[in-house]
């Protein structure tokens, strides 16, 4: 089994190509649609939420320290525009993140709330895949939702098992126990993780230290897409093809 693994250009390349899709469907929606799969979010919700969330990240993924920024506080939405106005805005501050984004060293000493490596190409990382999950609920405003392009939507199930999970991020930490296998049907990756109560392991079955067969007790496949969907909760785990237990997949969870 061979694993995709990222790089800043990778990375920025997702980020060029989610990022005017995003800005597609909020600019064709109208500001007060909802969103389907954000509950009580509309699409200025939406629009606000992103624009942040870059604003927050450029303002310290490049800091060359590994101590804590401040915490992101929500704007005021008196100092947000709306309407028109907040797509261009959010534009401004999707362009500022990539050239900053562009120009970083994904080497660089950064905080992340992981338990990984503090360098800035979690942020490469982070903004990529959060920019392609959000330009899908964008579009689910629209009812146009297409699918995260494979090789990112790959990056993205494997920054939910390798960072998400991992950081104690899961939405129903049960007391479950046992192996579950996810398999992305349309490019040939596969992943095992091993539930162990409150935590989760991503086991790596394509080293030669990994020789054990891992007995699952659920076995998930589906479209790369339909998975990092899944995982992030945008669409139900029965999109996919489940044997086994199912409700382990709800531990799996994030976002």
């Amino acid at each position: 089994m061979s694993r995709l693994h990222g790089s800043r250009d990778f990375w920025i390349a997702g980020l060029r190509a989610e990022g005017p899709a995003f800005r597609t469907a909020v600019a064709e929606a109208p500001p007060d649609a909802e969103i389907p799969s954000c509950p009580d979010w509309t699409v200025t919700d939406l629009v606000h939420h992103l624009g942040s969330v870059y604003r927050w990240v450029r303002g310290h993924a490049g800091r060359g320290v590994t101590t804590p920024p401040e915490s992101r506080r929500a704007p005021l939405l008196e100092d947000l525009p709306t309407g028109p106005a907040a797509v261009e805005w959010w534009q401004e501050e999707y362009q500022q993140l990539v050239e900053a984004l562009d120009a970083l060293d994904p080497e660089l000493p950064a905080w992340n709330w992981a338990p990984q490596a503090k360098k800035a190409g979690f942020w490469h990382r982070r903004m990529a895949q959060e920019t392609a999950v959000h330009r899908w609920d964008a579009q689910m405003a629209i009812g146009t939702g297409e699918p995260v392009e494979t090789k990112l939507a790959v990056d993205g199930v494997g920054e939910v098992l390798d960072t998400w999970l991992p950081a104690g991020r899961r939405q129903l930490p049960g007391p479950r126990h046992g192996v579950v296998q996810l398999v992305a049907t349309d490019a040939s990756q596969e992943w095992f993780l091993r539930l162990r109560g409150e935590g989760v392991a991503l086991l790596d079955t394509g080293t030669l230290l990994d020789s054990d067969e891992h007995h699952a007790r659920v076995y998930a496949a589906g479209t790369a897409s339909d998975l990092l969907l899944a995982l992030f909760g945008r669409v139900p785990f029965d999109v996919l093809e489940v044997t086994g237990d199912a409700t382990l997949l709800d531990c799996l969870r994030t976002g």
